[in-house]
């Protein structure tokens, strides 16, 4: 007889094989058939709310993998949130303006701005932006990323446009909005303002250099007198008309074959080994405040400039004395303010010198530098040059290197009505950070920030709605201009501006409060697309009743958020509603290849989301994002993901491994008494319980990846290494509807049954494939998708039920006893090694005690424990005094371990050794419990 056809062995048709790149299709058409967002909704209604606000990506291209990281980690917390009795709906959005859209579709049309009317730019640019919102979306909602999708937020949309305008004439109400000429970051390349969320940080090479600036006559100096400057932009000093001293550092006055120089004391050293100086005559040392006031030729001649004071000045580099270009930097301009002094600024907007600068006019700034260090080599004014490599603003999207330039523009004013100090009292009583340490980053940029730069001279943005004066040229912001232009805006988007005559904004009787004059056109500028998602809590939370409003509960971006959207968000959210848009504030850090460096093209070390899905599937993505620490940059590589495919596969197969032996098990029917189950049984559902608890606290602290880690040593070591590894033998070889079989199936039944939703979040794709294969009972048969399931919670009457099991008071002991169970595979193996076993069915093992409880505990067990121990037999044995020849277990000294070969003969069908196989001559070569159950099956 063949005895394989009367055992229970594993079926299903849950693939081994994952094949996710074909079969996460199959999902995605079946959430959108099923409509399981919508079913989500509809299940969470009434219930609590927990608004995750998505801070909007830019829609100028395909999506990279810092927006898969991003996108993945705000569903994990949704769908998790979801589960937990949330109302919590997931509302994306798009950044469709601005400077990213409008540098990507120039370079596309292959033309610059001179080329095309605004108008037309605008109409092409709208078409291009909601071209990427397509093609985006399809990309995020192939992540398994639920959201409105149908509906999400455009920042082009005329209702968003309105909210941006209104939002920006509550401002001005207030008075935080003034015109003002100061120094601004300034690309040339894309000839306009940037703010500092706009500036990015790289490596640059400058000129390094040393100029004297000679003294005017003065009895306390001799003849040839000089400041002694170090800067590294030369082109600025087309724009100098002071030198700052610090009042309380030391200056040396020295005499010098170059002149008597004046050089801070503390630096000196350093500096004449830069010029070459060996030789020197101190004349005398003077303090710094006592240079207030000196004047000097500029080394050109073009004007006069004089000394003045400066607490910034710096002893740590350069000479102690800083020129002074109010027009170029934003502490030299606060200076001339103080001082009255002259903002020159010769720099058009292209970066190129005015015809004011004489022989400069018309070169570009940066290639005036060589001409300029050429001039004053030959006016004997240049003491050294040399280069410097140094950390740089560069314009964020053409990477080219920005200027200081002083012009004209818009400003939020960050210290009206104690603007700044609310929003620092705000971060530090009513926001989370998370990681904490986002706290001290956002406050100290907001302590250091100057007022916000609000206007861009580009043409992709909704219009500042300001008028010129045709008579006196000034800029006038006027409340009922712009209350005029938020009515056309509500009704045909912020192209009103451009298509209107200026007649429709400007009301009856309107004269400029300066002249007077009653002629106008219209502004030019438009807002800094910073502003636009700025304001997503007024012109979103605020206007969709499902996201119940401001605060939020949790913004969740990139760090170097911090200067960017939470910050854009905070100051409006403070000036309109008294208080932040969020409650709480959540950064992952940036995506780095495998070796920690920075992904760029020219390494070739770019990773796109769309290739690890073709190659891996998005469950292998979202397990890495859910592995990553996010509070570190977070690598990823080919053989990162291959670990992590691996990792999945064992996860995979222990779910597989479980429903293949649930074919027969009807979850209704089969329910089994505690008092059926053996102590593995409740073994295994305390570790279900640690589990629920570990991956619980895990998400609730955003630590994913412990959750990560709880699940995998779950799947990996207690189940597939334990668990189930000892329960096959109930499994394959007992009776089908044995009392024994069933409740080995139930355990495993509701084991999978937490397993699957606390993984859902994570693993969305696999968790509801396997949901479908899973045997349902009538309390989940309606249940159409895993996603559609509460999380597992211990007071729920069914998971407490299962979960009670594992309280059992003596369930101690028996953790001593799995602890055992390496020991035992140590000795095993050795036996193995000496030829003495091949399969540990094979071998029998006498656990000896010198403790009377432990051996009566033993003892109760005896027939458990050839399972827990994966052997044909165990016997318990009491001796004070162990041998040398057995093998104490580590964990348990009042324990030791012996192999010896098993008595009788091997089963054919279970594979135990039993001095019973042979007893029946119609079977004789099976064991008396095989016997009983083919009997059973003739019968």
């Amino acid at each position: 007889m063949d005895y394989k056809n009367t055992l229970n062995l594993p079926r299903t048709a849950f693939p081994m094989k994952a094949d996710l790149p074909k079969k996460e299709p199959e999902i995605l058409e079946f959430w959108r058939k099923k409509d399981i967002y919508r079913l989500i909704r509809q299940k969470s209604s009434g219930k609590p709310k927990y608004v995750l606000h998505d801070g909007p990506p830019y829609a100028n291209g395909d999506i990279h993998i810092g927006h898969a990281l991003n996108k993945t980690l705000k569903d994990i917390v949704i769908k998790y949130k979801n589960m937990c009795g949330y109302d919590s709906p997931y509302v994306p959005g798009w950044d469709c303006h601005g400077l990213p859209v409008e540098h990507q579709l120039f370079k596309e049309l292959k033309i610059n701005k001179y080329q095309i009317s605004q108008l037309e730019f605008r109409k092409k640019a709208y078409t291009y932006a909601l071209k990427y919102v397509t093609i985006q979306k399809e990309q995020f909602k192939r992540l398994g990323v639920f959201g409105d999708w149908e509906n999400p937020y455009l920042t082009l949309n005329a209702d968003y446009e309105e909210g941006i305008v209104a939002s920006f004439s509550n401002l001005v109400k207030q008075g935080y909005i003034y015109r003002g000429l100061k120094p601004v970051n300034w690309c040339f390349n894309c000839e306009t303002a940037l703010a500092e969320a706009e500036v990015e940080y790289e490596d640059h090479t400058s000129p390094s250099i040393y100029v004297k600036f000679k003294i005017e006559p003065n009895k306390d100096f001799l003849k040839d007198s000089y400041f002694v400057i170090w800067t590294t932009t030369p082109w600025t000093l087309l724009g100098n008309v002071a030198v700052a001293a610090h009042p309380e550092l030391k200056y040396a006055y020295i005499k010098t074959e170059q002149g008597n120089l004046i050089i801070a004391s503390d630096l000196l050293e350093t500096v004449l080994a830069h010029i070459n100086l060996n030789r020197h005559e101190l004349i005398k040392e003077i303090q710094g405040r006592d240079l207030d006031g000196l004047t000097y030729g500029h080394p050109f001649g073009i004007r006069k400039g004089r000394l003045i004071l400066a607490d910034y000045v710096s002893k740590e580099e350069g000479t102690g004395l800083v020129h002074i270009a109010p027009g170029h930097g934003a502490e030299d301009y606060l200076a001339g303010i103080k001082y009255n002094l002259d903002i020159i600024m010769p720099v058009d907007n292209k970066g190129n010198f005015d015809e004011t600068t004489g022989e400069f006019a018309g070169l570009n700034v940066y290639d005036a530098n060589k001409t300029i260090l050429e001039k004053l080599r030959n006016l004997g004014a240049l003491l050294f040059s040399g280069q410097l490599q140094h950390s740089y603003p560069h314009c964020w999207r053409c990477k080219k290197p920005v200027i200081f330039r002083a012009t004209e523009q818009w400003f939020l004013r960050i210290d009206e009505r104690e603007l700044r100090r609310r929003i620092l009292a705000a971060i530090d009583k009513e926001i989370e950070f998370i990681p904490s340490s986002g706290k001290e980053r956002i406050s100290s940029m907001v302590e250091l920030r100057p007022d916000w730069c609000l206007s861009r001279q580009r043409y992709w943005g909704v219009p500042i709605p300001a008028v010129v004066c045709d008579n006196c040229r000034k800029e006038i912001l006027d409340v009922k201009v712009i209350d005029n232009f938020i009515k056309l805006v509500a009704r045909e988007g912020s192209d009103c501006w451009f298509i209107h005559p200026i007649e429709d904004f400007i009301p009856e009787g309107f004269k400029c409060p300066n002249c007077k004059n009653a002629g106008f056109s219209k502004g030019l500028d438009i807002l800094d697309v910073w502003f636009d998602s700025g304001v997503s809590h007024q012109a979103v939370l605020k206007k969709r009743q499902e996201l119940g409003g401001v605060p939020c509960a949790l913004y969740l971006e990139g760090s170097d958020q911090h200067r960017g959207w939470f910050q854009a968000s905070l100051i409006p959210g403070i000036c309109i509603d008294g208080k932040p848009p969020f409650k709480a504030v959540l950064t992952h850090g940036f995506v780095v290849d495998g070796e920690g460096r920075k992904m760029s093209k020219s390494l070739g070390n770019v990773i796109s989301p769309q290739d690890i899905i073709k190659d891996f599937g998005a469950d292998v993505l979202r397990l890495w994002v859910a592995a990553s620490d996010y509070n570190e940059d977070i690598r990823i590589s080919p053989e990162i993901l291959k670990r992590l495919s691996e990792s999945y596969r064992k996860i995979r197969n222990t779910i597989r491994f479980i429903l293949s032996n649930l074919y027969d098990f009807n979850p209704d029917r089969d329910k089994v008494s505690k008092t059926g189950l053996r102590k593995i049984d409740k073994w295994i559902a305390l570790k279900v319980k640690g589990l629920l608890d570990d991956v619980t606290n895990a998400y609730e602290n955003f630590c994913f990846y412990k959750a990560y880690k709880s699940i995998y040593d779950f799947c990996n070591v207690d189940l597939s290494m334990y668990y189930l590894d000892m329960i096959k033998g109930r499994l394959y070889t007992y009776a089908p509807g044995s009392p024994e079989r069933r409740a080995a199936q139930w355990v495993i039944y509701e084991t999978l049954n937490i397993l699957l939703r606390v993984i859902a979040p994570l693993m969305s794709f696999t968790a509801e494939e396997a949901w479908q294969y899973m045997p349902k009972g009538q309390a989940n048969n309606a249940v159409e998708s895993v996603h559609l399931l509460d999380w597992p919670k211990p007071k729920d009457s069914d998971i407490q039920n299962f979960l009670s099991i594992g309280g059992d008071k003596d369930l101690d002991y028996f953790l001593d006893l799995i602890s055992v169970i390496p020991d035992v595979a140590k000795a095993l193996e050795e036996k193995r090694g000496a030829g003495l076993i091949g399969s540990s069915f094979d071998a029998e093992i006498n656990l000896l005690t010198n403790s009377e409880i432990r051996y009566k505990y033993l003892e109760s067990l005896k027939d458990e424990l050839p399972e827990v121990f994966k052997v044909s037999c165990v016997n318990v044995v009491f001796k004070d005094v162990f041998d040398s020849s057995v093998v104490p277990a580590s964990s348990c000294p009042d324990i030791a371990i012996e192999v010896v070969k098993a008595g009788g003969s091997k089963c054919a069908r279970c594979w135990n050794y039993s001095t019973s196989v042979g007893s029946d001559k119609a079977h004789p070569l099976i064991c008396h419990k095989c016997l009983s159950v083919i009997k059973g099956e003739v019968e």
